[in-house]
């Protein structure tokens, strides 16, 4: 299958389907290269991502990267998915303004069983690896951990903006919160990966998984950072924790209709990041809004209609779409 892909797919291609949403590359250059070189050995490449279960269900905040990952493995790439079972003890502190609680292993890993259960509404099972961190770093010892936390200074961790700004308003940061970011990259290391996708919030755990490859003596990584999906508030990330996001498993009249509470300007941005439609379409319908051809209304209707169809199946979306239409248009009754 791979090499019938690759045949079929140049490496220039490639890369204009994969740059489709994304916020930066480090660098493009370096993509196409790996991307030729691909083609050329007929070796697909190895994607990471790497989530950690926080908490126990995957929201559509979750799915753009993952939509990417997927986008890699229908060109015929290999997904390594990175269960962060010991960075989620830690929790990342990319964009926080505060430690964040401390979860116990048990806690994530009931966290992660639901997580591998959800991806794969996404992700194909049979060119996704799935690793578990803790597979390393729970046989470190403690000259091993000494040996990570000398690769970066102290310095260079105060250059994050979230650091920098909690150091100067003299709010706390512990040690912990430093080696985050040191055993993202570690990971990078360990799964040999060529291109690692997150949020742009995460572009500096990125690039020093970067500098660990190439202190290990391996080419680096691409970074391929992607958009924050802003929720259903229209001002923050989309985040549980907020209750400003939608879930992936929610019942479809609930995921339907928080998809028509979101504000008329998010809702492009909502089909490029979270649905499959093709971008020529996406493009037309932003022309149509833009000449009144199509009224908002009708358009995240549209947007609703994909995103449960997606999760949920067509009949369940229609099902979704009329008792909307019933409840708020014809002042029924819900179900």
């Amino acid at each position: 299958m791979h090499k019938e892909v690759f045949t079929l797919l140049p490496a220039k291609e490639q890369l204009k389907l994969l740059a489709r949403g994304v916020a930066q590359i480090v660098s493009e250059e370096e993509l196409l290269k790996k991307l030729e070189q691909s083609v050329a050995t007929n070796k697909p490449l190895r994607i990471k991502l790497g989530v950690d279960p926080t908490s126990s269900d995957i929201h559509l905040g979750h799915t753009v990267p993952l939509q990417k990952l997927r986008q890699f493995q229908d060109l015929g790439h290999t997904a390594v998915l990175i269960i962060g079972d010991y960075t989620a003890q830690i929790g990342d502190p990319s964009g926080r303004s505060a430690t964040r609680p401390r979860l116990t292993h048990d806690e994530v890993l009931a966290n992660a069983k639901t997580y591998q259960e959800q991806v794969f509404k996404i992700l194909k099972p049979e060119q996704t690896e799935i690793v578990f961190n803790g597979d390393w770093f729970s046989k470190m010892s403690f000259s091993d951990v000494a040996n990570m936390t000398s690769k970066i200074t102290v310095a260079r961790m105060l250059e994050r903006d979230d650091f920098a700004n909690r150091y100067a308003n003299n709010q706390p940061i512990s040690i912990l919160e430093f080696i985050y970011p040191l055993m993202q990259a570690t990971d990078s290391v360990k799964i040999e990966a060529d291109v690692e996708l997150g949020g742009t919030d995460q572009i500096f755990n990125i690039l020093l998984g970067r500098d660990l490859q190439r202190d290990a003596g391996m080419e680096p990584q691409i970074a391929m950072c992607l958009p924050l999906l802003v929720g259903l508030d229209g001002v923050n990330k989309m985040s549980k924790s907020l209750k400003n996001y939608i879930g992936i498993t929610e019942d479809p009249n609930e995921m339907y209709g928080k998809t028509m509470s979101l504000a008329d300007e998010l809702m492009l941005t909502y089909f490029e990041l979270v649905t499959d439609i093709d971008k020529a379409e996406i493009d037309q319908l932003k022309k149509d809004l833009e000449n009144n051809k199509i009224h908002p209304k009708e358009a995240k209707s549209k947007l609703a209609m994909q995103i449960v169809t997606q999760y949920h199946g067509k009949e369940a979306a229609i099902k979704a779409n009329e008792e909307f239409d019933n409840v708020f248009k014809a002042g029924g009754l819900p179900e």
